[in-house]
């Protein structure tokens, strides 16, 4: 009976969370790839290798200041809110501390959450990197919300937000090299484990890896998930039809890929009655990584009890 009840209340939160996403994707119904555009992108795309798909250059005029690093995005975007990449630094007390990137979801709606994760690894004696990611925080563009322009029915530029987020993350690690960074960690959540999950099959500096409900499987993400309602009958006006991206799938989704740090490093938590993320998908993921730790919890996905206990599995091993 208290498994039942805590369901229908995830259920009951997802939905609501679903509504204000196709609410959204409503106000953006007008954004959308023709079948053409997606086509033409494919072509360009499709046969480049993951390497090259994220291929990673220096950063161009980086300000790396205590608190603050940012630098010009290598992607540029009609947006120049968005062209420039920030990320909020939470330095440890020692120098050359080992950094900790947290990456947040989809329209997180506040970074507070964020700010107490981040002071607590700090107490742990580690940097954190705090990323906006594209069209998020300070990059969002001007008359628009937080995070809408990062997934629409605008399917290339969905793509180009994930390439973007990706590269710059490569970017930014290479900063922090040069400053006497010798290692990572990486949190991710949903759409921030979206990004993470793919970082991992590039970078292997990492003592951990924590993947809280990452999205996964982009099919799925666009035809059965319960906030994306509005965007597939936009995209199935244009004609677009299910499986129309998979020949994009090797450069987009982790379980085409297989990580360089150890997998035994790697949390991957599930929740137990996500439709945005479902656990079948992500158990799939563990079984592939052999070696990395599947955690579940009883909740949707939306909420805030993933996270908590991520960060109680991670060994002390790992943080300390």
């Amino acid at each position: 009976m208290r498994a039942l009840a805590g369901k229908s209340a995830s259920w009951f939160v997802d939905g609501m969370m679903c509504n204000m996403m196709n609410a959204i994707q409503w106000r953006r119904r007008e954004d959308a790839s023709t079948r053409d555009a997606l086509a033409i992108y494919l072509e360009e795309t499709s046969r480049l290798s993951r390497e090259e798909y994220f291929r990673v250059k220096p950063a161009v005029r980086p300000m790396v200041k205590k608190t603050l690093i940012e630098w010009d995005t290598p992607h540029p975007t009609i947006h120049p809110e968005n062209n420039r990449a920030r990320v909020l630094f939470f330095p440890a007390p020692t120098m050359n501390a080992p950094v900790v990137l947290i990456l947040h979801a989809l329209m997180s709606a506040s970074d507070i959450g964020y700010r107490r994760l981040a002071a607590w690894f700090n107490d742990m004696g580690w940097s954190v990197a705090f990323p906006h990611l594209p069209y998020h925080y300070s990059r969002t563009p001007r008359r628009h919300w937080n995070g809408e322009l990062a997934i629409t029915a605008d399917l290339v530029r969905n793509a180009e937000g994930i390439r973007q987020g990706v590269v710059e993350l490569r970017q930014l690690m290479m900063l922090l090299r040069t400053c006497g960074v010798k290692e990572f960690g990486l949190i991710g959540t949903s759409y921030g484990g979206w990004t993470g999950g793919l970082l991992s099959l590039l970078e292997k500096d990492f003592r951990f890896v924590a993947l809280v409900q990452p999205i996964i499987n982009t099919d799925k993400a666009i035809w059965e998930n319960p906030g994306a309602r509005v965007m597939r009958r936009k995209l199935r006006s244009l004609g677009h039809q299910r499986g129309n991206t998979s020949p994009f799938d090797h450069l987009v989704s982790a379980l085409r890929g297989y990580p360089l740090c150890d997998p035994s490093k790697i949390i991957i938590t599930a929740g137990l009655y996500d439709r945005i993320s479902p656990i079948e998908d992500l158990e799939c993921l563990a079984q592939k990584w052999q070696g990395a730790r599947l955690i579940t919890v009883p909740q949707g996905h939306f909420g805030y009890r993933a996270l908590r206990e991520t960060i109680n599995h991670l060994s002390p091993s790992l943080v300390a």
